[in-house]
């Protein structure tokens, strides 16, 4: 499981550098203010995410059979998909209401921050 969080971790970082690079060169000037701010969130979000979810993969060939870090690798990856795609969508197509989907994102994040945490502590010796 450990190379699978490397791995999906790496390519949310590659997507996210491709989502700030369309941000920065594309949409500047074509979005309102805010809503570019949302979309560099959403960037800024996926990366920091992307390198938690490599922290994950790496910890697992320490921590192996960690159910945390399974947790914790899922819980990142889910808090991309909904907090960062939800303001990526909303920032494109101005519909507020995917506003709504951005906070479930956030508390996935803090899960999987959680379950990380929990993973480094409740390591079992042997």
């Amino acid at each position: 499981m450990n190379s699978r969080f490397v791995g999906i971790g790496a390519i949310c970082a590659f997507l996210s550098v491709a989502l700030g690079a369309f941000g920065a060169h594309l949409l500047k000037g074509r979005l309102a203010a805010d809503m570019l701010a949302n979309y560099q969130t959403g960037v800024q979000y996926q990366m920091m995410h992307s390198l938690g979810l490599i922290a994950i993969g790496l910890a697992a060939a320490y921590l192996p059979g960690s159910k945390h870090l399974v947790r914790a690798g899922w819980f990142m990856l889910i808090g991309i998909v909904l907090f960062s795609g939800s303001l990526y969508i909303l920032s494109l197509s101005g519909i507020k209401m995917l506003g709504a989907i951005t906070p479930f994102g956030g508390i996935a994040f803090l899960f999987g921050w959680y379950s990380l945490a929990v993973a480094a502590f409740v390591v079992k010796k042997s």
